[in-house]
């Protein structure tokens, strides 16, 4: 298992959370997704590394901007 963090800007609430933990979580691979709203951290666990561009649209799907991993 690998455990990656990613910053994601415009996250500010609990809904926010749940957006972006339902759509990382959806990425073939991953088995779980940690969100911290007031960090603005999201932390990644999945069977092997996953592309960066791979999470990036999945937080924008969610409605936020990845800006660093």
């Amino acid at each position: 298992m690998i455990t990656t963090t990613y910053q994601v800007q415009g996250m500010t609430c609990g809904h926010c959370a749940t957006a972006v933990s339902t759509e990382v979580g959806a990425i073939p691979g991953v088995s779980d997704v940690q969100v911290d709203v007031a960090a603005g951290r999201v932390t990644v666990t999945s069977e092997g590394p996953l592309e960066t561009d791979t999470v990036r649209s999945a937080v924008d799907e969610a409605g936020y901007s990845l800006v660093g991993a």
